[in-house]
């Protein structure tokens, strides 16, 4: 599976995936075989964290 390369188009498929298919983050990242670590420092990049509490990147 290829993530989109834009911070602002991967935040936006991220949270959509969040909302509609997982539970957490972590349950994404391992499902979809993806670096959790990287997810979170490019869109940290663009002012952007994980809230486990809301389940999205906020």
């Amino acid at each position: 599976m290829q993530l989109p390369n834009d911070p602002n188009m991967l935040l936006s498929y991220v949270n959509l995936k969040l909302r509609d298919f997982y539970s957490s983050l972590e349950n994404m990242c391992d499902d979809m075989d993806i670096s959790q670590a990287e997810i979170e420092e490019k869109l940290k990049s663009i002012g952007y964290r994980y809230d486990s509490a809301r389940n999205q990147f906020v």
